[in-house]
């Protein structure tokens, strides 16, 4: 398993959701954050002069995912969060030992499936 986590911008999200969303990729969680890279923050003009914006506002998706599945997630996010413009954001991607389910108690892979297969499975049951 891995954990994807994404820095991406704010008005980026509803297009990544969407292309998670249509690929069968429901769970995730977002978190607001601040940031800078490297060009470490923004000079804006004002009335009185230049003001400078050290930390800029983003958001964090995280999302645990088979490890077959890593490639086609980052590139859902890579295709739908890039604007071509400096502080677009980076994706990391993190080994996960376990993951449990807290209501049914499962782990591993099972705890990590994608919604459709639980609703297949809920069906069958």
């Amino acid at each position: 398993m891995k954990k994807i986590e994404a820095i991406i911008r704010e008005e980026r999200l509803e297009p990544v959701k969407q292309a998670l969303e249509a690929g069968g990729y429901f769970a995730m969680t977002v978190t607001e954050v601040s940031g800078r890279g490297e060009q470490r923050g923004l000079t804006l003009p004002w009335r009185v002069g230049e003001y400078r914006v050290d930390l800029l506002p983003k958001l964090k998706l995280e999302i645990v995912v088979q490890d077959k599945e890593v490639d086609t997630i980052v590139k859902a996010i890579i295709d739908n969060a890039r604007t071509g413009e400096i502080g677009d954001g980076k994706i990391f991607i993190i080994p996960v030992e376990n993951a449990i389910r807290v209501r049914t108690n499962e782990d591993g892979d099972k705890a990590i499936n994608k919604v459709t297969n639980n609703k297949e499975e809920a069906k069958t049951k």
